[in-house]
């Protein structure tokens, strides 16, 4: 990578310690927070933690060939506490705070390159949008995209140190869960292309509204580059009310429903969950053309037509995007689908909220055999965090499910809203907690999982829901 020792300490503002013979303007092979990852000529940062400290693996990393340890305490310190002799030890480079040291790191190295960063945020659908787009762009670039759920004060860092001379365009996706956050996150990232796929109730113990939320995911704006150009769901209310930012007028996609939309997915085909197609209309091609969108619900639609929006303004032509958009298959954990021997898993455990809670059910009444939605508690909703539950249930009962099974304390709140709809209440059961849920699937599989149905897995992360998944797969 192009970022050498003297640019490294220059950024952070530290005290380097050069090594006997150290060459400070070699350019570093990579960052890493891992010393088991460390590469020859890498940088180490050293973070102190909970359970483990970085700096007891600075000997290591050095003996693997690291050509920098960035550390928050003093060498005598480091060797007061291993014992180990740091004489021989290459260069380190000491800060107040090693965290910070790797965002500003990931800052001046993200200057120095020149490719397009696509930056994407929004309450729900970050990361399938995200998957989305870098795949239908690997059409025609190397794409580097953020891994996995990467999208915080760290993953972001981390993810702007992977892009190396061969990449062609960068994909990162930036979550948030306070106001600040994302303005530090726009900072690194500096995004030519922003993407903001919805504003809905999601970390409102922080956020308070959906106009708070709007204001922190605005803040990705705050770095994007100049010549920016921005992506917004034309189908969400408080998206559209964003007619200029900076003084550009941003690109709208969705699915017809509003005027002003630039690129529209119409015309859709559902073929449950098998996925979907569509007719897409986009600048230069207002007579549309059609796709194939291998992931099933009409959210997926309105994610690929984000893709779409993205591809067109990096030129894309639209033999490129259908072909990308053709061979898109699901993340784990974000609505993938499970052939298991029992019966047919959407596994949607990874995250919740109400919004993206309503966009499951929907992709759950979708499936031709009987149905089971096992609905977890939905995290940091703030005080009105019954009432959201509520109209989960509500929507659950609505929405032709057979079998409701509502998990967790909150949950209560989504069981009598599903009870109130006048399902059968045998149909229609509360778990108080994950241990009770999965012992009565071992227990009586037939009545909550019956032989060839489809069942929904979804809960915030924080419930654990990939344990239900695996007991699914044991039955």
């Amino acid at each position: 990578m192009d970022l050498t020792i003297k640019e490294i300490a220059a950024a952070c503002g530290g005290r380097l310690i050069p090594g006997e013979g150290a060459d400070i303007d070699m350019c570093v092979s990579g960052v890493c927070l891992d010393s088991r990852e460390v590469d020859e000529n890498g940088v180490f940062i050293a973070v102190p933690g909970e359970k483990v400290d970085g700096h007891r693996f600075v000997g290591q990393v050095f003996s693997r060939g690291a050509a920098l340890a960035v550390i928050q305490e003093t060498p005598e310190a480091i060797q007061s506490t291993t014992g180990e002799d740091i004489t021989g030890w290459r260069s380190l480079l000491l800060v107040q705070d090693t965290l910070q040291a790797l965002k500003d790191i990931a800052e001046a190295y993200r200057k120095k390159l020149s490719i397009p960063v696509v930056g994407i945020t929004g309450s729900a659908g970050k990361t399938s949008t995200k998957e989305l787009i870098a795949g239908v762009l690997a059409e025609k670039y190397r794409v580097l995209k953020t891994e996995g759920n990467f999208n915080n004060e760290i993953g972001v860092p981390l993810t702007l140190l992977r892009i190396r001379q061969d990449t062609e365009v960068a994909v990162v996706e930036m979550g948030i869960s306070d106001f600040g956050e994302m303005h530090r996150l726009s900072k690194m990232a500096r995004p030519n292309i922003c993407v903001i796929t919805n504003i809905g109730q999601s970390h409102l113990k922080d956020l308070k509204s959906r106009d708070g939320i709007l204001k922190a995911k605005s803040e990705i704006f705050d770095f994007m580059a100049p010549e920016g150009e921005i992506c917004l769901n034309g189908e969400d209310d408080k998206l559209t009310a964003l007619q200029e930012v900076k003084g550009r007028r941003p690109h709208f996609f969705g699915l017809g429903g509003n005027p002003g939309q630039e690129v529209i997915a119409g015309d859709i085909q559902s073929h449950g969950l098998w996925g979907s197609d569509a007719l897409i209309r986009m600048p230069g091609r207002e007579e549309g053309f059609p796709v194939r969108i291998p992931l099933p619900g009409r959210h997926m639609v309105l994610n690929a037509a984000a893709a779409v929006c993205v591809a067109g303004l990096l030129g894309l032509t639209w033999e490129q995007i259908a072909a990308g958009l053709e061979k898109l298959s699901p993340v784990s954990g974000r609505g993938d689908l499970l052939r298991l021997s029992r019966c047919t898993v959407i596994d949607d455990c990874y995250n919740a909220n109400p919004a993206s809670m309503e966009a499951a059910l929907e992709l759950l009444s979708l499936a031709d055999t009987e149905k089971t939605a096992i609905l977890g508690d939905m995290f940091n909703l703030g005080e009105n965090s019954p009432e959201y539950h509520r109209q989960v249930g509500i929507c659950a009962a609505r929405a032709g499910i057979d079998r409701i099974l509502c998990v967790g304390e909150e949950s209560g709140h989504m069981f009598r809203g599903a009870c109130g709809q006048g399902q059968e209440r045998g149909r229609i059961w509360h778990f108080p907690t994950l241990e009770t849920l999965l012992e009565a699937l071992g227990r009586e599989p037939e009545m909550y999982v019956p032989q060839g149905c489809t069942v929904l897995v979804k809960a915030s992360h924080g419930m654990e829901f990939s344990k239900v998944t695996e007991a699914l797969k044991a039955l």
